[in-house]
C-alpha cells in the first residue's frame, strides 16, 4: 500500500516549489470524507485515490493536479458538495472535480445514454482544462490494475469501454506509457487466453534474446562512442497487446512472431538522430520499407522519432527507435511534459494545432443527440491518424487510413464537402471515393447545384465528414416526411369535413402535442411522415367517438394488402415493434438476427420496420437519422430455423472439411451449403450456410469450430448492400 509521504517525495523531486500544506490538506480531506468506504478488495477506499496521485506524480503534474487527484471521488461517492470544496481549495479545483463526476445512473434510458453523457461531459472539460482527462486517465490506469476484484461482466465492460475510448484519448494525448499499460490490462481481461499464449512466447524468446540484447546494446553504444554521440541504448520486447495485433495482422502465430524485439537509442541533438541511423544501417542491413521519419513529419500527437527494421546476424529482425531526451519525454508522457507550474491553467490555446482534433470534437458533439452515433463517431476519431495530405498551397492534413477526397472537402470547410464534385490527387482528375496516400496533393472541385448522397456514408473514414453528411441528408429527408406526414392527416382529416390549417388555428392540435411527446407541429408531422405514428391514430385526438364510428372505414384487410403480406416477410411473429403493435416488421437478409441476439429496428421507407443485428456493419450507415431508429423485441413464436453464414479460417490440413462438418453436426445444426478453397498464403477457407434456431445454439457451434485442430477463427458473414441500394 502507498504511503502519502511517498507521494510528497516524488512531487518534491521534479517540483521543489510545490505546495506541500495544499497537498496534505487534501490528503487529509480525502480520508475523512472517505472514513468506513472499502473497496471491492476489501482495502480502505483511500487507497484509490492516494494511488491515483501517485500515478499523476510519476506523470510529474502540477500540485493542482494531485489533489485534483486526491478528491476525484469525493463528489460522486460522498455528501460533499462542490461549494464546501471551493470552500475548501478554491474554485478551481471544485471545477476539475466537478468535471471527473460522473453522470447519475438514473437520469438515462440505458447504458449508451450514460456513456455518451459522461463523454461529452468530459470532452467539454478538457477544452477549458486538459488535466480533467489527465486525472480521468491515471483514475481509469488504477482501476484497471484492480479489475480482477470485479465480476467477469463487469470486468469485460471496463475494459471493453478503456480499450475503445481511453487508451485512445492517451494516445491522442501522447501519452505513450498510459496508453500501453492501459492497452495491455484491457487485453488481459478480453482475450485472457490470447494474453496468456502471448506472454508465454515473449517470455520463451526473451530468454533465447538475452545474449542477443546485450551484443545488440554493446555494439550500438561503441559505435556511437567512437563518432563521438552521447547515448543511451536500452532493448525490450514490444507490448503484448501491440504483438497480439500484429499477430491478427499477418495471420501469424505467435511462435512465428519475429519483429517483437525493439531497442530504443536516446541522443542529445536532433542531428544526431540521423547520424545514428546511418550508423546503425552500416551495421546491419535495413529492411525495405520500414524506415519512418517521424522527426520531419510529427504524427497528430506531435510524437517524433526515427524507426527503422534491421535484420540480425541470425535472421532475426529487430526495430531501433531513435529518438532525442525532450521527443522521448513527450513520447512517454505526452501533454504531461507541458506542464506550466507557475501559468495555472492548462487548456488548448487557439493557434496550437496539438489539440485541433479537441476542438473538432466539441464542434460537433453538441449537435449529435443519438448516443449510439455519438459513440461510434468519437471512437472513429480518436484512433490514430496514418495519412498526410496536402493542399495546393502546401497546408498538411492527417486522416485515417481510408480516407477519401470527400473527408478532405469537409476538412477544408462543410460548404466545399457539401457542393464536392471531383477531386485532382496530383493533377489527375480522380473517383471520390479514392482512398487518400500519404503526400498526396489534393485539390476540390465543386459546383453550386451539388448535394451530399448518401451513398457518401460508406466512402468516407472521419467522423466530422460523416456526421456532416448525416446532418444534411437528415435535415433534408425530415422536410420530406413533415411534408408527406402533413398530406397524409389531411387527407385523413378531410373524410370528417376538417382541416390541418383549422386546427392550427384554433389551437387544438398545439394542445394535444404534449399527448405524444411533441413540441411543435412539425414534430407531428414528421413522425406520421416516417411511419412511426399512424395518421388515423392521430385523427382520433381531433374527431369525437361517436363521429369516428360513423365515418369508420372497413376495418377488413384488403386483397392487396393481403397479397403484399404473402409476399414481403412483414409481421414476423417473433419480432415485436416496442410501443407500435401495428408496424410491420421484417427480418434484415444481410444479417439475419436470431433469436436471442440484441436487435435494433429501422424505419424504412414503405417497407416497414427492418430489424437487424446490433452489430450488423450496416447499421453504422443506416443509423445515421436517430428519429428513424425504432426499438424492436423477440417476442412470441419463434421460426423453427435461421439461415447463418460463417468463414472459417484455418491451416490447410488434411480432413480439415470433415472435422468443420462434424462440429457443426455436434450441435444438431443442418448444412445448407459449405465450400472450401486455399488462399495465396497458403491458409484454408471454409464457407458454411447453416441453420440455427437461436443465439445460444450459434454460440455453441462458435465455440466447436473454433476448437477444431488448426482454426484461427471463425467470421459471421454480412452482405453489406452496394452502394445505391436504400433501405
Amino acid at each position: 500500500m502507498i504511503h502519502f509521504e511517498e507521494i510528497l517525495e516524488k512531487v518534491e523531486a521534479y517540483n521543489p516549489g510545490s505546495d506541500q500544506d495544499l497537498l496534505r490538506r487534501a490528503y487529509v480531506f480525502s480520508a475523512k470524507e472517505h472514513r468506513g468506504q472499502v473497496r471491492r478488495s476489501g482495502e480502505p477506499y483511500l487507497v484509490h485515490p492516494l494511488n491515483v496521485a501517485a500515478i499523476l506524480a510519476d506523470l510529474k503534474a502540477d500540485d493542482v493536479s494531485i489533489v485534483v487527484g486526491l478528491l476525484h471521488d469525493v463528489l460522486e461517492d460522498t455528501l460533499t458538495t462542490r461549494e464546501a470544496i471551493a470552500g475548501q481549495f478554491g474554485g478551481e479545483v471544485a471545477e476539475l472535480v466537478d468535471g471527473l463526476t460522473k453522470i447519475g445512473k438514473f437520469s438515462y434510458v440505458s447504458r449508451e445514454e450514460e456513456q455518451a453523457e459522461t463523454f461529452r461531459k468530459m470532452i467539454l472539460a478538457m477544452v477549458s482544462d486538459l488535466r480533467v482527462v489527465m486525472v480521468k486517465l491515471a483514475d481509469r490506469l488504477h482501476n484497471m490494475r484492480t479489475l480482477g476484484f470485479l465480476p467477469e461482466v463487469k470486468r469485460r465492460e471496463i475494459a471493453r469501454e478503456t480499450l475503445d475510448i481511453y487508451a485512445p484519448i492517451a494516445h491522442r494525448l501522447g501519452m505513450g506509457s498510459v496508453k500501453g499499460e492501459l492497452e495491455d490490462l484491457a487485453f488481459l481481461y478480453l482475450e485472457p487466453e490470447e494474453h496468456e499464449r502471448v506472454a508465454r512466447e515473449v517470455a520463451r524468446k526473451m530468454k533465447v534474446s538475452e545474449g542477443m540484447v546485450s551484443e545488440v546494446r554493446r555494439r550500438i553504444e561503441a559505435r556511437l562512442a567512437d563518432a563521438g554521440i552521447q547515448a543511451e541504448v536500452s532493448g525490450r520486447m514490444k507490448r503484448y497487446y501491440s504483438i497480439w495485433l500484429k499477430m491478427r495482422r499477418t495471420g501469424v502465430d505467435a511462435a512465428q512472431l519475429y519483429d517483437i524485439l525493439a531497442f530504443r537509442v536516446v541522443v542529445a541533438e536532433t542531428r544526431d538522430c540521423y547520424e545514428t541511423l546511418g550508423m546503425v544501417h552500416q551495421l546491419w542491413r535495413p529492411v525495405p520499407g520500414r524506415i519512418k521519419d517521424y522527426v520531419a513529419m510529427p504524427k497528430p500527437n506531435f510524437y517524433q522519432s526515427l524507426h527503422t527494421t534491421v535484420m540480425g546476424e541470425t535472421g532475426q529482425p529487430f526495430e531501433i527507435q531513435i529518438r532525442t531526451r525532450e521527443m522521448d519525454l513527450i513520447a512517454e508522457r505526452g501533454i504531461a511534459a507541458h506542464w506550466k507550474y507557475k501559468e495555472g491553467r492548462l487548456g488548448p490555446h487557439a493557434d496550437d494545432a496539438r489539440f485541433q482534433w479537441l476542438r473538432q470534437l466539441v464542434d460537433w458533439q453538441s449537435e449529435v443527440s443519438d448516443p449510439r452515433q455519438f459513440l461510434s463517431s468519437l471512437k472513429v476519431d480518436l484512433y490514430p491518424d496514418e495519412v498526410y495530405t496536402f493542399t495546393p498551397k502546401g497546408e498538411v492534413f492527417a486522416f485515417p487510413r481510408g480516407a477519401t477526397p470527400i473527408d478532405f472537402a469537409y476538412r477544408v470547410h462543410t460548404d466545399v464537402g457539401h457542393r464536392c464534385v471531383g477531386a485532382r490527387v496530383n493533377g489527375k482528375l480522380v473517383p471520390l471515393r479514392t482512398p487518400l496516400s500519404n503526400g498526396d496533393i489534393i485539390e476540390i472541385l465543386t459546383a453550386p447545384n451539388q448535394v451530399p448522397s448518401r451513398d457518401w456514408l460508406s466512402s468516407v473514414a472521419t467522423s466530422r465528414a460523416r456526421h456532416k453528411i448525416r446532418h444534411f441528408i437528415h435535415e433534408e429527408e425530415k422536410r420530406q416526411a413533415v411534408e408527406l406526414g402533413r398530406r397524409l392527416l389531411e387527407r385523413e382529416l378531410k373524410k370528417f369535413r376538417r382541416t390541418v390549417r383549422k386546427l392550427e388555428s384554433e389551437g387544438s392540435l398545439q394542445r394535444e402535442l404534449a399527448q405524444w411527446g411533441f413540441t411543435k407541429p412539425d414534430d407531428l408531422y414528421a413522425a406520421i411522415g416516417y411511419g412511426k405514428l399512424a395518421p388515423r391514430a392521430a385523427l382520433e385526438r381531433f374527431v369525437p367517438p361517436e363521429e369516428l364510428a360513423r365515418g369508420e372505414p372497413d376495418k377488413k384487410e384488403s386483397a392487396v394488402t393481403r397479397v403484399v403480406r404473402k409476399i414481403l416477410p412483414f409481421g414476423v411473429p417473433d419480432i415485436a415493434v416496442v410501443g407500435h403493435n401495428d408496424l410491420l416488421a421484417a427480418l434484415a437478409k444481410c444479417c439475419n438476427p436470431v433469436p436471442g441476439e440484441k436487435i435494433v429496428g429501422y424505419i424504412t421507407r414503405g417497407r416497414g420496420v427492418s430489424v437487424h443485428s446490433e452489430s450488423c456493419p450496416n447499421v453504422k450507415n443506416l443509423l445515421y437519422d436517430p428519429e428513424r431508429r425504432i426499438d424492436v423485441a423477440w417476442a412470441g413464436e419463434k421460426k423453427s430455423s435461421y439461415g447463418i453464414e460463417l468463414e472459417v479460417v484455418a491451416e490447410d490440413r488434411p480432413g480439415l472439411l470433415a472435422d468443420v462438418t462434424q462440429a457443426i453436426a455436434g450441435e444438431g445444426s443442418n448444412i445448407r451449403r459449405i465450400e472450401a478453397r486455399v488462399g495465396e498464403a497458403g491458409e484454408g477457407y471454409v464457407s458454411v450456410s447453416l441453420e440455427t434456431s437461436d443465439l445460444r445454439q450459434l454460440e455453441k457451434i462458435l465455440g466447436r469450430i473454433r476448437s477444431v485442430a488448426g482454426v484461427k477463427d471463425v467470421i459471421r458473414k454480412y452482405n453489406v448492400p452496394k452502394a445505391g441500394e436504400r433501405e
